[in-house]
């Protein structure tokens, strides 16, 4: 069954589960951080693509006090933690909170950086152009696209280790068995070379893979 990010009870156990599940968690963050300070304008703007509990846009706001952002979420409730842990810090007037798709935006190259991480691993195959088009459509010409998502796995080696490694970060068995069935029937996953290949023919140039923990892959890409 999928995990329904609209329960409150997900939500508010998400930031310490997720930590659990996703192996180098705070690293991809950190290289995130590191390079949106290399490549951002003082006063840019933002799209954050599946906010979730705003994790990474609290650390944003901290590290850039003169950008803006805007962040979207299909779930309600998720919106709704992320804008109060924003809230809670005073920086609320720097974010526009939209529940629903970036799909449904309608004014192109008008973001500096769009960020889509463990997102795109959920968008079922057919929908994946128009997803990373849209995303492409909505950059500035020189900016940057940033994902980090589950890819198809190259060898079962992947498999066997994961759900090992969810356990020393603190899953039960029953929890990493239930992980591993989520993979099976939640994900959309994509292989590497395929997503590369979606991203040059959408128009996406210096591709690169800055990162990968087992089947887990983080890509950088401009829009020049």
């Amino acid at each position: 069954m999928a995990k329904d990010f609209n329960s409150q009870l997900v939500v508010d156990g998400y930031d310490e589960h997720i930590r659990k599940l996703i192996p180098g968690y705070e690293l991809i963050h950190q290289q995130i951080q590191s390079i949106l300070k290399l490549h951002l304008q003082e006063n840019a703007h933002v799209l954050i693509i599946g906010c979730g509990t705003g994790y990474e846009l609290n650390y944003l706001l901290a590290a850039h006090p003169n950008c803006t952002f805007t962040v979207t979420e299909l779930s309600e409730n998720m919106l709704n933690q992320a804008r109060q842990n924003v809230q809670a810090t005073g920086q609320a007037y720097r974010v526009n909170f939209v529940l629903g798709s970036h799909t449904d935006f309608e004014v192109p190259e008008v973001f500096d950086a769009v960020l889509c991480i463990l997102v795109t691993h959920f968008i079922e195959q057919d929908a994946k152009p128009l997803f990373l088009a849209k995303a492409f459509e909505l950059l500035k010409p020189q900016g940057i696209f940033l994902s980090f998502d589950l890819m198809l796995s190259q060898s079962s080696v992947e498999l066997d280790i994961l759900p090992q490694f969810c356990q020393a970060q603190g899953l039960t068995k029953h929890q990493a068995d239930k992980m591993m069935q989520r993979l099976a029937d939640d994900f959309e996953l994509i292989s590497q070379s395929d997503y590369q290949t979606l991203l040059t023919k959408i128009g996406f140039e210096h591709i690169y893979c800055f990162s990968q923990i087992f089947s887990y892959a983080a890509y950088w890409a401009v829009k020049s």
